[in-house]
């Protein structure tokens, strides 16, 4: 098939497509995929495993809050709100916490939750063997867990931490100790998870979907439905075509082209959310036979990026440009002074020709289908201006996260890195630390000044920290800027849902049926 013909046969498919969603047939406005007490929830990246204390925020996303509880979690304004603790106190130096917990928690295998299943929690994160995505927020800091009794925890910490808490809401699911011991494996919790959250497990097959059933066990407020079905359908047109058909009632992901035309469709609720999340590009810097490497190179390749264009033009509108790698929707860290770093791609050849590749360079961009690949094509057509010379390839979600998960998605790939703590300390600490998860950038300028947020509670010397911490990335060129991520929701208007604004995770816990 010529490249013609096949965007020919794609732009057929889009009337298509358009056409159903104007007709009167089509199965919104009040009619159930299967039933008034189910949801079928169109997703676009496949769920690659189901254990939120190993995963990372971008596939847990989706069913962490759904299965899981954690001491402490965040309200739709981010607001710290307790759930399986009742309270806690600190020490005046800021070194032990002490958590009461609610005496009716059970898990889904009916197990009463109780202190020894948080000192578990903390401790599984903590071990290496595990390899939890957690562990790097925790491991410099965090000193012991001790039961005092069945419904009372101390954390100790071997230094102060001021965004604990925020950590503690976004982190540490609890997990029960004696069914997790009793595993073999991470890998089997991950097929057979047990939380205390208001859905509990029924089923997953990767690459089709996962199904959860609402526990009515669940001490909080219980879910408005009773079976929660994530529905995995990878192109955001077919997600589309599944809500018009009938199949699906609600669909994240909705391509930014389809947004002006959906919100005219009769029945269906359309909710683009900022996400408090940089679309960027990871750039492998600590390679020293790398051009990355050198600052020039990073620089050039943001200059390189008209991408006031690509927002324009290949996100349609639904998205803003950077001005640092702190995103405008954190409480603080944006800059309020910094702008974007503008299209100018005579500075970029001159800051190539100055790191010794006036020529430019071949490379390889890699990027998740779960982002819109006509976003990564526009990078590398850009870069080709300038002589960069960047092949692209496409891998699925689940095999793209396995290895951005464990620095081998090099030398670059296209990624967001989501709002989970409601503080720019996530981001930054997961991106741009020797340590990170994330990172293969070091700066000591940035070690030095992460090392203070640590022990800065006051919020407007916080804000200043995070925002020098930006001022010095950008200059460093820690990585490409492309744009404020937006997620965008499609539903049935006859379902009740508020969706949380700025931040990563799903909260599925009240969405309902009218």
């Amino acid at each position: 098939m010529s490249k013609l013909s096949g965007q020919r046969m794609w732009q057929l498919g889009c009337v298509v497509l358009l056409m159903s969603l104007a007709t009167t047939a089509m199965a919104v406005g009040g009619k159930p995929a299967v039933d008034k007490d189910t949801i079928v929830f169109a997703v676009g990246r496949d769920i690659a495993m189901l254990d939120a204390q190993v995963d990372n925020t971008g596939n847990s996303d989706r069913y962490a809050w759904q299965l899981y509880d954690n001491l402490y979690t965040f309200d739709k304004q981010g607001r710290l709100q307790p759930q399986i603790a009742s309270g806690y106190e600190v020490s005046g130096d800021g070194l032990e916490y002490r958590f009461s917990l609610r005496n009716d928690v059970v898990f889904h295998n009916g197990e009463p939750l109780t202190a020894a299943d948080v000192v578990y929690s903390f401790e599984r994160i903590l071990r290496p063997e595990v390899k939890s995505t957690r562990r790097p927020y925790f491991v410099n800091t965090f000193e012991s867990a001790t039961a005092l009794d069945d419904y009372t925890v101390l954390i100790k910490l071997s230094q102060p931490d001021v965004v604990f808490m925020n950590k503690v809401a976004a982190f540490v699911a609890i997990v029960p100790k004696a069914y997790t011991e009793s595993l073999g494996s991470v890998a089997e919790f991950s097929r057979a998870p047990i939380g205390a959250g208001p859905y509990r497990f029924v089923e997953h097959r990767i690459g089709q979907y996962v199904k959860l059933e609402r526990f009515d066990d669940y001490y909080g407020e219980k879910p408005g439905i009773k079976h929660l079905i994530f529905k995995f359908v990878p192109e955001a047109s077919s997600r589309i075509n599944a809500m018009a058909m009938g199949e699906v009632d609600m669909a994240d992901g909705i391509a930014a082209s389809d947004v002006a035309r959906l919100k005219q469709s009769p029945g269906v609720d359309v909710i683009p959310v900022p996400m408090g999340s940089p679309l960027h590009v990871r750039l492998y810097a600590d390679d020293p036979s790398s051009p990355l490497s050198d600052p020039r190179v990073r620089l050039a390749l943001n200059y390189a990026v008209d991408v006031d264009a690509i927002i324009k033009n290949v996100m349609h509108g639904i998205g803003k440009p950077l001005s640092t790698f702190i995103s405008a929707y954190y409480p603080i860290g944006a800059s309020k002074d910094l702008a974007p770093y503008g299209y100018d791609p005579a500075k970029a050849k001159k800051l190539l020709a100055a790191a010794g590749y006036p020529n430019g360079f071949d490379t390889v961009l890699l990027s998740p289908t779960s982002y819109p690949k006509d976003v990564t094509e526009a990078i590398a057509a850009y870069w080709s201006v300038v002589g960069v010379r960047a092949q692209t390839r496409l891998l699925d979600y689940p095999a793209w996260n396995r290895l951005n998960n464990t620095h081998k998605s090099g030398p670059m790939t296209v990624m967001q890195y989501s709002n989970a703590l409601y503080d720019p300390i996530t981001p930054i600490h997961g991106t741009a630390s020797k340590n990170g998860t994330w990172s293969n950038y070091h700066n000591e300028q940035v070690e030095a000044l992460l090392e203070k947020t640590l022990v800065t509670s006051d919020t407007r010397a916080r804000d200043a920290l995070f925002q020098e911490i930006g001022r010095v990335l950008r200059e460093d060129g820690h990585s490409v800027l492309i744009s404020e991520l937006y997620q965008v929701f499609a539903k049935d208007d006859h379902i009740e849902w508020t969706p949380q604004s700025g931040y990563a995770f799903y909260d599925l816990r009240t969405v309902r049926w009218k």
